[in-house]
């Protein structure tokens, strides 16, 4: 245990017996100048807003912060400080990143958070709102470092939890809930575009020319048993003529030009 030693206790009384002077004087005052201390004593908070109340440079309420509605403070020694507690949306400035697999990009997000303890948003850090914004700015830096730029793509669901949790778990002592994080945008270089589309044309030629590729194969495969089919009975040759032409007939030409078959030709013998 910390022991005090006699000048710091006499300092403390002193200051306690100072303190309480002042505030004796203060309510004395309050009650002599009534109707100005109404005024100036007598403040109202909305439904969304707590009042930190400070009496003598310390926090008066311990247990919580004032609000909503009426409160009254002491003109002389009392101060207060408005904190809102609704949800308040940020966007995270685009970062110029460099990944994991060496790749320049800017990423920028969007945070949600709330103030969830007045008193520890007021007396554990300056600013809180500037400080959770610097710190969600270095977060996202530092996650998306250990990534590759196929990840950051991919994965932008997980990056958000992990964003989230750290952030919820730092800005914790400030007084302050991170609800949400979204990464909004990840922006590539020109350049790389470029390189990107030129390799998934490439991939998609590639792709088309197999199955092109496939599609010979399979025709030639058909053929090849469409005409061993056609080869073991002479007369389905003879029908496939008559199909031929009957879809020429059905589109109305005046002059149909048909091949004869090797044993009807009558120059077989002459070539002969």
């Amino acid at each position: 245990m910390n022991q005090v030693g006699p000048d710091e206790s006499k300092m403390s009384e002193g200051e306690s017996c100072g303190g309480s002077c002042l505030i004796c004087g203060s309510w004395l005052l309050a009650g002599i100048f009534f109707p100005c201390a109404i005024c100036s004593g007598v403040k109202i908070v909305q439904e969304y807003e707590r009042a930190v109340i400070f009496r003598l440079g310390r926090i008066k309420n311990r247990e919580g912060a004032v609000g909503p509605g009426l409160f009254c403070i002491l003109p002389c020694t009392d101060t207060y400080i408005k904190v809102d507690m609704r949800t308040v949306s940020f966007d995270i400035p685009p970062q110029e990143i460099l990944t994991k697999d060496s790749v320049t990009i800017a990423v920028d997000a969007v945070v949600y958070y709330k103030i969830s303890n007045a008193n520890a948003s007021v007396q554990n850090v300056e600013d809180a709102s500037q400080s959770t914004r610097m710190l969600a700015q270095t977060t996202l830096r530092n996650i998306l470092g250990t990534r590759t730029l196929a990840g950051i793509l991919s994965e932008r669901e997980a990056i958000a939890e992990e964003m989230l949790k750290i952030l919820d778990e730092a800005t914790d002592p400030w007084g302050i809930t991170v609800e949400r994080v979204e990464v909004k945008d990840v922006r590539l270089p020109v350049s790389l575009q470029r390189a990107m589309a030129a390799e998934a044309e490439a991939a998609r030629e590639a792709k088309a020319k197999i199955i092109a590729a496939e599609g010979e194969m399979n025709a030639s495969k058909n053929l090849k048993e469409a005409a061993d089919t056609i080869a073991s009975s002479p007369a389905a040759l003879q029908l496939r003529y008559l199909q031929t032409l009957t879809a020429i007939s059905a589109e109305k030409n005046s002059t149909i030009v048909f091949p004869i078959p090797m044993d009807m030709n009558p120059l077989r013998d002459v070539k002969k």
